[in-house]
């Protein structure tokens, strides 16, 4: 089993999650690859103190760099949309 501070790895910020955090009370995530929904949610929960509603999960390979002669490869990551339940709030940079 898993520990639930090594499930979730960092927040993400783009444009497209802070508007989802403003209109639908979504948070973006990166998560291990191997994490399931549960382990999402329950990670989630007991860290921030939050009730989450919905967790959808999106898995994308890595991307065929090339630097000069070599090529090599970024690693595969596997993100989350966290949907929060209505009056809850979380914010990563103020804190939980």
């Amino acid at each position: 089993m898993r520990s639930l501070y090594t499930t979730i790895k960092k927040p993400l910020f783009t444009e497209k999650g802070s508007h989802l955090k403003e209109s639908e009370n979504k948070v973006f995530v990166e998560v291990v690859k191997d994490a399931n929904k549960i382990e999402i949610k329950k990670a989630i929960e007991e860290i921030f103190k939050v009730k989450v509603e919905k967790v959808a999960t999106i898995s994308t390979k890595g991307k065929w760099k090339r630097q000069g002669k070599s090529i090599g490869r970024r690693p595969d990551r596997k993100k989350a949309i966290i949907t929060l339940k209505k009056g809850e709030k979380l914010d990563f940079i103020e804190g939980a």
